[in-house]
């Protein structure tokens, strides 16, 4: 037996029996007992299950859960009217064929007097039962379709993220070959330095590819590799700061987020100066946030949209992940220094 059955046999069990119990409890306070009455709540009670499972069926059959609200409510009505008569008409037949009546002047009324006495109960009863089952299902409907929503979004939301991280890695290991490339002709040994680096980042990145957080420790380590290996290219023209405080190393951040970073300020910061500049990485707190910065030298020359996916990427990330708690924002932060900063929400250990 299925669960939805198992609920629907005990909720079955549960009403009529209530039902019946309530029947009973009138009898002995307000009327006199007699067998006739445990006999007739006795097949009223079989009848009442007998005919609502049939309805039960009915409304499965013709898959009126299915249809519109209007239609619902018509068919809803119709059941009621139809099946409350058939419960009466089998219960006015089964007191006449068993003479279940507390007297021969209720005996010998006619059989349409007897039915409407049966039925207009019977039709409160059904609208009451009938009422009870839409309720429920039309709540479960509501519950499925709420669960499914989110489901739905968590796919998305998991679907989007994969494709930002396919773009991210690629992104980063064709920069990283174009540094590479750049020292085998003027420094074969350097260049086989270089590969070693870039094998180290690659592995750590592919390790954490498989989750949506890493700690900010995790994450500096590969940045470090990667300046590492893009010092080999820029010599001199590239000085590294740090402003690390220590706390924040156990934080989560995005994989590869800090490292998109500095390779976006690399690219459209130090490369395009003839003499070079700094990269300093910032990491604090500010109120109840994880302050994350990177400062380069360079100008800004038109904002987030002229910086490439690499930027917009990060932004999308952060919207998937933290919703509006967390920010982030690019500017020129002095005439000759340029500022992409993130804000996460801080997590408590």
């Amino acid at each position: 037996m299925s669960v939805g059955n198992k609920r629907y046999w005990l909720s079955q069990a549960f009403g009529w029996g209530a039902f019946i119990l309530m029947n009973l409890f009138f009898t002995f306070i307000f009327g006199e007992f007699h067998w006739y009455i445990l006999v007739t709540l006795g097949i009223y009670l079989s009848l009442g299950i007998l005919i609502t499972h049939l309805m039960r069926l009915s409304i499965i059959r013709f898959d009126v859960l299915l249809k519109p609200l209007r239609s619902q409510i018509s068919l809803f009505l119709c059941f009621t009217v139809v099946f409350s008569l058939a419960l009466g008409v089998s219960h006015t037949l089964a007191r006449d064929l068993f003479k279940l009546y507390p007297s021969a002047e209720s005996q010998n009324k006619s059989f349409y007097e007897k039915l409407f006495n049966n039925a207009f109960p019977s039709i409160l009863l059904l609208f009451i039962w009938n009422c009870l089952y839409f309720i429920y299902h039309y709540i479960e409907k509501s519950r499925k379709q709420q669960l499914d929503t989110l489901q739905l979004e968590s796919l998305v939301k998991e679907l989007e993220l994969k494709t930002i991280k396919a773009h991210i890695n690629p992104h980063f290991i064709f920069n990283s070959l174009n540094s590479i490339r750049a020292l085998i002709d003027e420094n074969p040994s350097r260049a086989r330095t270089a590969v070693t680096e870039l094998s180290n980042i690659l592995r750590s990145s592919m390790q954490m590819d498989k989750a949506e957080t890493v700690s900010f420790e995790k994450e500096l380590n590969i940045v470090k590799d990667y300046l590492a290996l893009e010092n080999m290219r820029f010599e001199d023209r590239l000085k590294v700061e740090y402003e690390i405080d220590e706390d924040t190393l156990d934080q989560q951040v995005p994989p590869m987020m800090l490292q998109t970073l500095v390779e976006n300020a690399i690219k459209h910061g130090i490369s395009k100066h003839i003499r070079g500049g700094v990269i300093k990485i910032i990491s604090d707190y500010k109120d109840q946030y994880h302050e994350l910065a990177v400062q380069n030298t360079g100008s800004l020359n038109g904002g987030l949209n002229a910086e490439g996916f690499g930027l917009s990427s990060t932004q999308n990330r952060l919207g998937l992940l933290y919703g509006d708690r967390a920010s982030f924002e690019i500017k020129q932060v002095t005439p000759s220094i340029v500022e992409a900063k993130v804000l996460i929400p801080v997590q408590m250990n």
